[in-house]
């Protein structure tokens, strides 16, 4: 097992232990530090969760095993006794606490400008909850956007405009790794080496290929391979999980369908593993007309970014029940598109109010639109907010998304070199 020893002052240690003391937020900043730390200084891999044995004024000793993926604290001074440590597992019969295994998540958007309130419900407020808890990619996936036509010279403020709408939702660089997919050109490579182990029916019986060929002037090989670029993205970072949606849901099959492929071809032990969903909910955000998804090519969709006038306007042409015809028939919240909204809007009690009234005809669909965009206008403040601030630091967000882009890439030439080992490829020179 490798090993090495670090000794570290006790103005280090204090601040570790008071870290430890203040809860996981200051504890996880302090870990941070100290694997960039490493992975700067002694070129540890920054990838590297690492496992630390705390000593106290009695030894200054940091064990750093760089074969462990879990990172704890593995045994506390006697001399600290009111410090205690938070992690997300029980302790052990010795009295240690350990942390749970973080796993590695990915998770890629394609850049149209700015996302809508399907996006962030169905994955953006997923994914500032994930990044406390695992290691996680962002990836704002602008080749997979090329499959479709688009304005070449628009692509670039598309893709900013994601970016910083994603910091504003609460994506934090310090805890993720947020990049562009073009940035990273190891996507490119390993899609076409894993598009030699990908099977050709089950590409043609894709849902979505299917789905968006019908609606296409023509159909490009790009599309066709699509879910290939898919587990790409995926599988260069040895993600075991996979936030998806139910549209997303057959290509993670085909996914794993690779892995098995890829696996059984190229040798043991097998270099990746078959990652899992992390299923949302909801799993499926539809759109204003209540029919389809919510989509900004349909324009059925609401922006974060959409100014209050705008969204009144917006949830005012929203579907509602289409059995109400009139204020005093009998509502069905069950089935009201509007209805299904207020949850996530609306405090609890004002949903069983407006839902209660709407079931005995006290409270009208007009009544429910208005006080659900009201609730959505103050919700999405906070994040209009942030995005003004950000946009007002010109540089910043580029900054940001370089050094994802750069962190994203070490990991992914690691990845790439196992790979080529397992082809017989020659190294790069």
């Amino acid at each position: 097992m490798f090993l090495r020893h670090f000794t570290f002052s006790d103005e280090l240690i204090a601040r570790i232990l008071h870290a430890v003391a203040e809860g996981t937020r200051a504890y996880r900043a302090v870990v941070r530090s100290m694997e960039k730390f490493l992975a700067t200084t002694y070129e540890v891999p920054g990838d590297l969760t690492t496992r630390w044995t705390c000593l106290g004024s009695s030894g200054r000793l940091f064990d750093i095993d760089a074969n462990c993926t879990v990172c704890m604290f593995c045994a506390m001074d006697s001399k600290h006794p009111s410090t205690t440590l938070v992690t997300d597992a029980e302790p052990t019969q010795t009295g240690n606490a350990h942390a749970a295994k973080r796993e590695v998540v990915f998770s890629g958007m394609q850049p149209s400008g700015g996302f809508h309130i399907g996006n962030y419900l169905g994955a953006v407020r997923d994914w500032v909850a994930l990044q406390e808890q695992h290691r996680c990619f962002y990836c704002i996936v602008d080749l997979h956007a090329i499959t479709q036509p688009y304005d070449p010279a628009a692509m670039r403020a598309r893709v900013m405009d994601m970016a910083v709408e994603l910091l504003a939702c609460g994506i934090d660089p310090n805890r993720a790794t947020l990049f562009v997919q073009s940035q990273v050109p190891e996507h490119a490579e390993l899609a076409w080496i894993l598009s030699t182990v990908a099977p050709y029916g089950e590409l043609s019986r894709m849902t979505q290929f299917k789905e968006k060929g019908e609606r296409a002037e023509y159909v490009n090989c790009g599309l066709f391979t699509y879910p290939v670029l898919m587990a790409a993205d995926i599988l260069l970072y040895k993600a075991t999980r996979v936030p998806v949606g139910e549209d997303q849901i057959q290509h993670l099959e085909l996914t794993r369908e690779i892995v098995r492929r890829f696996n059984g071809r190229f040798g043991e032990p097998a270099l990746f593993s078959e990652p899992l969903p992390l299923h949302r909910s909801p799993l499926r955000i539809m759109g204003l007309d209540g029919k389809q998804k919510m989509s900004k090519s349909l324009g059925n969709y609401v922006a974060i970014s959409d100014e209050p006038e705008v969204i009144r306007k917006k949830i005012g042409s929203a579907f509602t029940d289409e059995l109400r015809l009139r204020k005093k028939d009998p509502g069905h919240p069950e089935s009201c598109y509007v209805c299904g909204l207020e949850p996530f809007f609306m405090a609890s009690d004002k949903v069983t109010e407006f839902q209660e009234g709407c079931r005995s005809a006290r409270i009208g669909c007009v009544d429910s639109k208005r006080a659900l965009a009201e609730a959505m206008i103050t919700a999405l403040q906070p994040i209009q907010e942030r995005k003004r601030e950000l946009l007002a630091k010109p540089g910043l967000v580029e900054d940001i998304l370089q050094a994802g882009a750069a962190e994203a890439r070490r990991v992914a030439l690691k990845t790439m070199v196992e790979v080529r080992e397992r082809l017989g490829l020659l190294p790069l020179p």
